[in-house]
């Protein structure tokens, strides 16, 4: 009898580590007629779970998507169907069973579990149905877990990956500058300074200087990079910290350089498309309105913009910059971006190449996306005379012992160029169809928050 119980004993062990060495598959993988009938193992995180007398029903994720799991008692050992029952929302799991056709079910199929195995329960988790914004910023770390949040993270993966691959075909070097600098290239006042041994620098708000210098070599050059601007906006489009996509080109001017941008997004946009249209469409964004983003887009001057404006109603004149709320009286019946160019001098930072056909602007454009999301470009040809530079650096107050590397650059075998700077969360909050910038970012870092 006591041999019996050992075998017994034995044999079920046994059992359980073949079991659990299957093969275990994505979620997306067994969403097919094709496993119908067919014994899988899935592992993941309970996202719903209910339970009906003898059995439960669980619905499961992983990061390609939700099946439902019912587990019977009596079609599992009863140790199994008791973790079952103790299994919570987020507590993770691996499952072995069937796939059978339910139309009820989430991708029409389910997984009949013939094994449980609970890896780590989950306490009561504090993210319910209803929560408030602050909440959810607070546990951001739990909330990152949400369908939405991995939907939104997919595709800015998709949007950097068709990025990377367009400048890659259009004979781009990519390049790494500094996070570090001694350089302002945008608004002082938006500096985060720190202290840096025994010197005082700053966290870059763009690498684009350092991208200049490296025309000189590699001709066409682009960086992904962080970007860290100090400004005190509490609006649905500003972050502290955001990652930037910039872009140097040696022999570009300003047209050719806006033929850049328009190209590069909609390469962007079509990638994300393909590849991820289920995600899209999670977030109630038509896949079907991002394939009208094709070149050519619209090119406005700054000055159209103002009587634009004016019509519309908005205060504003030669010399007004374009808000938000501009931004989007300009954009929001457009199906696709379109370029404001050549504005005022005083509106723009001093690097910028002056516009021939009119001193008063500069040669350079925004390029602001569709339905109301407004800038997610800045770009120009850059200016090649160091003595306008240093006019424009000296009107500044700024110290020209800083930027004399940058000046360095102009004497020895100048050209034409142009660059632009892309900002990430940007074309993200559009293309998926968000209310705020701060959901286009894991870890959102605006003047308010830093935590977690």
């Amino acid at each position: 009898m006591e041999l019996d119980k050992s075998i017994a004993a034995v044999a079920k062990g046994l059992y359980a580590v073949v079991l659990f060495c299957i093969q275990m598959q994505s979620i997306k993988e067994v969403l097919s007629k094709d496993q119908v009938g067919k014994k899988v193992g899935v592992r993941g995180w309970i996202y719903r779970t209910r339970s009906s007398g003898g059995i439960v029903f669980a619905v499961l994720r992983d990061s390609t998507g939700l099946v439902q799991v019912t587990v019977k008692k009596g079609a599992v050992p009863d140790a199994d169907f008791e973790s079952s029952t103790k299994a919570g929302i987020e507590s993770s799991v691996e499952i072995e069973g069937e796939v059978a056709e339910d139309k009820r079910a989430p991708g029409g199929y389910e997984v009949r579990a013939s094994r449980f195995k609970l890896v780590g329960a989950s306490e009561a988790f504090p993210i319910t149905e209803y929560q408030s914004t602050e909440l959810l910023l607070d546990l951001r770390h739990l909330w990152i877990r949400s369908r939405e949040q991995t939907a939104v993270t997919k595709i800015k993966a998709s949007l950097v990956r068709g990025g990377r691959e367009w400048f890659h075909d259009n004979g781009y070097t990519e390049v790494n500058p500094p996070i570090v600098t001694g350089v302002c290239p945008e608004d002082s006042t938006t500096l985060f300074q720190l202290k840096y041994f025994d010197r005082i620098a700053y966290l870059s708000q763009s690498a684009q200087f350092y991208l200049e210098s490296l025309i000189y070599s590699l001709e066409k050059v682009y960086a992904i990079t962080p970007s860290f601007r100090a400004e005190k906006s509490r609006t649905p489009r500003h972050l502290a910290e955001y990652w930037h996509m910039e872009m140097e080109a040696a022999w570009v001017d300003n047209d050719g350089n806006m033929k850049v941008q328009e190209e590069l997004v909609s390469a962007m946009v079509r990638n994300a498309v393909s590849e991820c249209s289920d995600e899209l469409k999670l977030l109630k964004r038509d896949p079907a309105t991002l394939k009208k983003i094709e070149p050519p887009f619209d090119r406005m001057k700054y000055e159209e913009a103002m009587e634009f404006l004016q019509k519309k109603g908005h205060d504003v004149s030669w010399g007004s910059d374009l808000g938000a709320v501009e931004e989007r009286t300009l954009t929001v019946d457009r199906e696709v971006p379109v370029f404001v160019i050549n504005y005022p001098k005083e509106l723009k930072p001093f690097y910028m190449k002056e516009n021939p056909e009119d001193s008063r602007t500069y040669k350079n454009s925004d390029m602001l996306a569709p339905e109301g999301f407004g800038e997610i470009i800045g770009g120009s040809e850059r200016e090649t005379d160091n003595a306008l530079i240093i006019e424009r650096l000296r009107d500044k107050g700024e110290s020209l012992d800083s930027y004399q590397w940058y000046l360095d650059l102009r004497k020895y075998g100048s050209v034409p160029h142009s660059g632009f700077g892309l900002g990430i969360e940007r074309i993200v909050t559009w293309v998926c169809k968000l209310e705020h910038i701060r959901d286009a970012i894991p870890y959102p870092r605006t003047v308010a928050r830093v935590y977690p």
